[in-house]
């Protein structure tokens, strides 16, 4: 029986090469201002235009400063990057969200709620975390730029199959245990490289459990464990939050692709090359203490003893001994957003534990939303008052501090405690220190100014 990832894949496969890559037809390209100039550039060359220009999709979110966006960017390489892709966007007739138009934000966040990222799809994008979109039932992952090129030119791509994983995690999250702390969890498991070569299904009863936002989030990491993506199966969860969405199926047309949508799941025989299975009981509150998301620890724990150059190194830029205790650590900024955690769940999460509190003098917390349709939402629903109420500002949306293309830079040494995706050497700014977490445990360090234990505040 095949697998589901063996389902979508076969669908799409256009010809088969002979001891060589298989050509893969694409449903959709995403495109940011960071990996597209060349490939446009290529097209030129060329003489050759989009293949099915409505097929792919445009906006800036890497470059973009998360304040003043009606006013021009100060920074000219930034500024450089988000004028060219809506250059090319417009000479070559492709649909783009540019800064200050209500669908902008982040090209893994607006891609879900505008019901453009369906089940079954094959999903591409000039950036690793394309691999939020399996989400939603689809095989998404993220390709190099000169495949960014050869996807436009042709709606497909010379791609190896990867191999298969399934990795269940059965049980009940305990309170204050998140979506992202069982992925920072399962990265501590399997290392940064413990899935290179695979795809990932995410199972079990977890999973199944999960939010969208929670979903979104768990896929978006998937790239961290090595992975070449990572997906969940479709069920009544996706098609509630797809419905009425601008871009997914309608009426009629609905009622036949959720009909077939039901039909995207592994078979009971299906044979994985990997399986694995983790207890949700075995996962607290996860923070990170070194340079990779793999180096991390349940939140009580102390920083672990190992041997080797890299590890040291690696402690030694965070300015942390083996045996400490992180709990207590004083913080100096918080970054609650990026396409990991920018969405409207992460906020309520967030505004949950600040409410009746107030930001610690001495925080800086930079809180981003991952769209603005997600802003909007804050607005809606009232968050903002309660953020603004404990001493928070909410920032205009885009990638903002998750890496340091923007203004939004971590100083040298400084502690950040963030809700992205990535904590190397300078991720967030030259010499900054990175400490990966949930909104939960995000939120509980912005109103104590040290590293706090949320489920003591919730």
């Amino acid at each position: 029986m095949n697998t589901l990832f063996d389902k979508i894949w076969d669908k799409h496969v256009v010809q088969m090469i002979d001891d060589g890559p298989t050509q893969l037809y694409i449903d959709r390209l995403y495109c940011h201002e960071v990996t597209s100039p060349q490939a446009f550039e290529g097209l030129r060359n060329r003489g050759l235009r989009c293949f099915r220009p409505q097929q792919i999709f445009c906006m800036p979110d890497h470059n973009t400063p998360t304040h003043d966006q009606d006013k021009p960017i100060e920074d000219p390489v930034s500024r450089k990057q988000v004028d060219t892709l809506a250059k090319n966007a417009a000479e070559f007739g492709l649909t783009h969200y540019g800064m200050m138009s209500k669908d902008n934000g982040i090209i893994h966040v607006v891609g879900p709620e505008k019901g453009l990222s369906l089940p079954g799809m094959t999903i591409v994008c000039g950036d690793s975390h394309t691999s939020t979109h399996g989400a939603m039932g689809a095989v998404a992952f993220g390709i190099g730029t000169s495949e960014v090129e050869m996807v436009m030119a042709s709606q497909c791509i010379l791609q190896q199959k990867p191999k298969s994983m399934r990795i269940n995690i059965n049980g009940t999250l305990q309170e204050g245990v998140t979506a992202k702390d069982v992925a920072l969890y399962l990265m501590a498991q399997l290392t940064t490289s413990g899935a290179t070569g695979f795809f990932v299904e995410y199972a079990g009863d977890v999973v199944r459990n999960l939010s969208m936002e929670g979903r979104l989030t768990l896929c978006n990491l998937s790239i961290e464990m090595g992975a070449r993506g990572g997906f969940i199966a479709p069920d009544e969860v996706t098609f509630d939050y797809l419905k009425g969405r601008e871009y997914a199926p309608k009426g009629a047309d609905w009622d036949k692709a959720v009909s077939y949508w039901k039909t995207l799941q592994s078979g009971p025989d299906a044979v994985f090359d990997k399986e694995l299975t983790f207890d949700a009981a075995d996962i607290e509150p996860r923070i990170t203490y070194g340079t990779n998301p793999g180096m991390g620890i349940g939140i009580t724990s102390l920083v672990p003893s190992q041997r080797g150059v890299g590890f040291q190194k690696a402690l030694d830029y965070m300015g942390l001994k083996s045996g400490q205790k992180l709990l207590g650590q004083s913080i100096d900024y918080v970054f609650l957003g990026a396409c990991t955690n920018g969405r409207i769940e992460d906020f309520r999460a967030f505004a949950s534990i600040v409410k009746g509190r107030r930001k610690a003098d001495g925080v800086v917390a930079w809180l981003v939303p991952g769209s603005w349709a997600v802003d909007a939402q804050i607005r809606e629903e009232g968050l903002d008052e309660v953020l603004e109420a404990a001493g928070f500002k909410i920032r205009q949306p885009g990638c903002s501090a998750c890496l340091a293309m923007n203004d939004d830079k971590v100083p040298a040494g400084k502690y950040c405690l963030s809700t992205s995706n990535r904590n190397f050497e300078g991720r967030q700014g030259p010499g900054a220190r990175t400490i990966l977490c949930s909104p939960l445990t995000a939120a509980a360090a912005a109103v104590t100014g040290v590293i706090t234990d949320p489920r003591t505040l919730l």
